[in-house]
């Protein structure tokens, strides 16, 4: 059997070349798993106390709605991707896929699971330019820094 790969997704263009890099990379035996840390501010919608801002009480709604299309959003792409693996002769058996809620960070939430026991962690680099990279940090970057002893393979 091979090994435990571990692809950090979003929807972006970036997260979908890693998985076309996984498709020609790494072979059918490989054990797949799709990740997304989405950011919590969905638990700011089932609040209702009078402290928050009366802009904010007033535009609730729209803003957990866009909160829920947003994981919606997730959700599509990394179906989108497992489907890509299937089609390249990846078994369902082998993939799965983790949408989780942001605890610590997204980086540092990837590099948590990814702790469990993968043995390689893919991710796409987001198009940010290299300045605002070097001062605020990408989480490709956070990822590649933190990783420890785990291989990661960035894909641009």
């Amino acid at each position: 059997m091979g090994c435990n790969v571990l692809v950090a997704l979003d929807e972006s263009e970036n997260a979908l070349r890693s998985v076309d890099f996984v498709c020609r990379h790494f072979t059918p035996d490989h054990r797949v798993t799709f990740m997304s840390v989405v950011p919590d501010t969905a638990a700011i919608c089932n609040m209702n106390s009078p402290t928050l801002i009366p802009y904010f009480m007033s535009q609730k709604e729209a803003f957990c709605d866009l909160e829920n299309k947003k994981n919606e959003i997730v959700r599509s792409a990394m179906e989108q991707a497992r489907e890509r693996l299937i089609r390249s002769g990846f078994s369902a058996e082998n993939l799965s896929l983790k949408v989780e809620a942001q605890k610590e960070g997204v980086a540092r939430d990837i590099l948590a699971e990814a702790r469990k026991g993968y043995d390689v962690i893919v991710v796409g680099r987001r198009g940010m330019s290299e300045a605002r990279e070097f001062f605020m940090g990408s989480v490709s970057q956070k990822i590649l820094h933190g990783a420890g002893g785990i291989p990661v393979v960035l894909v641009g």
